[in-house]
């Protein structure tokens, strides 16, 4: 298949999916919910959604297992936005990346030495120069 194809499908489902989460969905254990990207198999029969879920460990797995079972909803919401032989049976899964960005940025903020700003004598020393000679043709 063309990996075009396959890209313009995830894309179509990642829409279709996060807008049915905004708008349809009423199940309490779904909120803070954001779909970050879909990856379809080449046979278009499985497609795996990676959400991004605000809040600790337990309300990230209260929310994966609220999105799990209403999966089906949701497939059948995919099913009437995308023309394909086999609709994809939709897998949720956590997408840790904003999580390990956000360790890796404290861990760098430990590691290295914080920016100090220019010292005033540094500024003023190459701001003055051209000063200096431009007073000094006058």
């Amino acid at each position: 298949m063309n990996s075009r194809r396959l890209q313009k499908a995830a894309q179509a489902i990642r829409e279709v999916v996060g807008i049915s989460i905004l708008r349809d969905l009423k199940d309490p254990r779904i909120e803070h919910v954001t779909v970050t990207h879909v990856e379809v198999a080449a046979d278009m029969r499985k497609a795996r959604i990676f959400v991004s879920v605000m809040g600790d460990e337990k309300q990230q797995n209260l929310c994966l297992y609220g999105l799990q079972h209403a999966a089906g909803f949701l497939q059948a919401k995919v099913a009437k936005r995308i023309d394909t032989r086999y609709t994809p049976v939709l897998k949720f899964v956590l997408d840790q990346g904003v999580k390990k960005s956000i360790e890796i940025n404290q861990i760098l903020e430990s590691v290295l030495p914080e920016v100090s700003e220019v010292p005033e004598a540094e500024h003023d020393i190459t701001s003055g120069d051209r000063n200096d000679d431009s007073q000094k043709l006058i």
